[in-house]
């Protein structure tokens, strides 16, 4: 049978408890019995502490754990702020500033430069040259005007060229202008998102290394703490059983000496 009697100190109020009341320093984890320290710092592993301080330590420990939690979560969120804050630069639509920028030489040159790199352009232009050589071959309709080596099919030629290929520049110097801001707006966007994803893996990180341990130590604080009072309470079953069954010997015995003695019979 346990014995009941056999009772300890405890380190905060130097009561005594028994020892299911409480546990001993060496039974406990390194950073509540640190806390214990901070107040008790001449405590030693040998030493007790009741179930009802060790609660409030255990409840200490936790609030410590959340706010530490509380205070990482709060300077990645001022990271992110501050990283949110630091560029300025807001993602545009380029192509619809360059359409609105556009003055109207731009417009007849990017017309020109689509419909000269076309093959409704090609196949009109042979059209065009193949008449001009047959007119001015078989003198149809009595026409002469160009006679072999087609001095003027050549002249009109080269003025095409000498035309068309400056529009064709300035149509692609427009298209290089739109390709360099389309390239420096993907840059700043890029960045921006290379920021934003490096503070969300930062969070991500403290979630699955800190948060999730962190919430496992809580439950195994909570469990402790429900173990410690499941304990006490079985512990209190059995003092009520053992003193409820000495209780009902000491009543029989009195009922037995306040009964009469029987008379004998002769």
């Amino acid at each position: 049978m346990q014995n009941f009697t056999g009772t300890v100190h405890c380190l905060v109020d130097h009561k005594a408890y028994d020892l299911v009341d409480g546990v001993f320093l060496e039974d406990l984890d390194g950073p509540l019995t640190a806390l214990i320290r901070q107040d008790y710092p001449k405590a030693t592993n040998e030493d007790f502490i009741c179930s009802e301080h060790l609660v409030h330590y255990r409840l200490m420990k936790m609030d410590q754990m959340i706010a530490k939690d509380y205070r990482q979560n709060h300077k990645l969120n001022q990271k992110l702020t501050r990283v949110l804050e630091k560029d300025k630069y807001q993602p545009v639509d380029v192509r619809e500033q360059l359409e609105h920028s556009l003055t109207v030489g731009q417009r007849v040159a990017d017309a020109v430069a689509h419909f000269g790199g076309s093959w409704p352009f090609i196949i009109s232009f042979i059209t065009v040259m193949i008449l001009w050589i047959v007119i001015n071959t078989l003198h149809i309709f009595g026409a002469h005007f160009d006679p072999y080596p087609f001095i003027l099919l050549n002249l009109f030629l080269s003025m095409v060229a000498a035309i068309q290929a400056p529009l064709i520049m300035m149509s692609q110097n427009r298209s290089a202008e739109y390709d360099r801001m389309e390239s420096v707006n993907d840059y700043h966007v890029n960045l921006k998102s290379e920021e934003e994803i490096r503070v969300l893996h930062s969070k991500m990180d403290h979630v699955i290394q800190q948060d999730q341990p962190n919430m496992l130590q809580l439950q195994k604080i909570q469990m402790e703490m429900l173990g410690s009072i499941e304990s006490q309470v079985n512990e209190l079953r059995r003092l009520q059983t053992y003193f409820d069954g000495h209780v009902d010997v000491v009543d029989d015995v009195q009922t037995s000496k306040q009964q009469p003695a029987k008379p004998e019979s002769k």
